[in-house]
């Protein structure tokens, strides 16, 4: 029986223990508003490391106040934030998994009501409620939401800038992966996709000028971290709507993030628009697949990963990587142990206080 699953890869100066990771889940927990983390952050997330996953990537955490979801997530604008996330990032590694974090900024779809614990959950939050101005390429609203005011050249650079410094305390804190979130209908996606992106100077119309903010973000990230620092994007694939972007232009886009510095990346689709998607177990794998075929580099799929069977078929049929595992993961953070036990894999990732526990599936141990 194949351990694909169990293989360790290496990224940068960075080797992860095996290819199950999590990928950023949001929990809208920061009930202080002030993008800090709390113990929920701390528990949530160190259960995830100490349950064998190789990675853990923290949600969607915001490079400027402007740019979070919600008033209740992360964020990474000041050094009070850095401080609150750098225990979390120590324990993670403590329990053997690498440390990651996603780098964000919402754009147009920011100042929205939280998942939960809100009155409501759609549109956008009120100016008087707590609600901010939001931002995108264009003054082009996401239904049903606010529209934003189009960054100019000096708004542009200051993105960029905050990503950086924003990298920079994910570092000092104690992170070993980053990751840009250039996905799900938020700023960079909103820049990549010509659905709404109308812009007339070189941040828009061709493909090329689409992608300039990326390419800066990723360029600036690298900058300030080094090239030892394991570098991921998240990507939408494909907009699924016509006119919008396609796997085709990721392909190209793909090619280009190699040739910046980019290790990996993470493969999901959609977010900027509605649309109808045919939903289903591992349909985002696809997408991975054909960006790794065409371009050679490494991709991460994500989408109703939900068993070790599926999962560790994705990597021995050389569709991705590494899967990324969310919703089955908050359902049962020992999915790697199950899987090790599903695999018949000798030597699980089992903190040695829970060993007692397992020796019954796994007489190694």
């Amino acid at each position: 029986m194949s351990h694909a699953l169990f293989t360790p890869l290496v990224l940068g100066d960075i080797t992860i223990r095996n290819r199950i990771w999590v990928p950023p889940m949001c929990q809208y927990s920061v009930a202080a508003r002030d993008g800090i983390a709390t113990s929920w952050h701390l528990v949530h997330l160190g259960s995830l490391a100490r349950g064998g996953a190789g990675a853990v990537i923290v949600e969607a955490t915001a490079v400027v106040p402007e740019g979070r979801i919600s008033a209740h997530d992360l964020g990474l604008w000041n050094d009070q934030q850095r401080d609150a996330l750098a225990p979390i990032a120590r324990f993670m590694r403590e329990q053997g998994a690498v440390a990651g974090i996603q780098l964000a900024h919402a754009g147009r779809k920011a100042s929205a009501w939280p998942e939960w614990g809100a009155e409501r959950t759609d549109g956008s939050v009120p100016l008087e409620e707590g609600g901010w101005e939001t931002v995108g390429p264009s003054s082009l609203a996401f239904p049903g939401m606010r529209s934003p005011r189009a960054l100019d050249q000096d708004g542009i650079d200051a993105v960029v800038a905050a990503f950086a410094e924003a990298a920079r305390r994910a570092v000092d804190a104690g992170f070993e992966l980053l990751e840009v979130h250039g996905a799900h209908g938020y700023l960079i996606h909103e820049f990549l996709s010509p659905l709404s992106n109308e812009r007339d100077d070189s941040y828009g119309g061709s493909l090329e000028n689409r992608a300039r903010l990326l390419l800066q973000i990723v360029d600036a990230v690298r900058d300030e971290v080094g090239t030892g620092v394991a570098l991921v994007v998240r990507l939408s694939a494909t907009d699924w709507t016509e006119g919008g972007l396609t796997v085709e232009d990721t392909i190209a886009v793909a090619r280009w993030l190699a040739d910046h510095g980019v290790h990996l990346l993470d493969v999901s689709t959609a977010g900027n628009v509605p649309a109808s998607i045919p939903v289903g177990p591992g349909y985002q794998t696809r997408f991975a697949a054909q960006i790794r075929d065409a371009t050679g580099v490494p991709t991460g799929a994500v989408g109703l990963i939900t068993d070790p069977e599926q999962a560790e078929h994705i990597l021995v049929s050389g569709q991705a990587d590494v899967v990324l595992i969310g919703r089955e993961m908050m359902r049962n953070p020992h999915f790697a142990f199950e899987a090790a036990r599903a695999l018949r894999f000798p030597t699980p990732p089992v903190p040695n206080p829970y060993r007692r526990g397992l020796r019954h599936d796994f007489p190694s141990i």
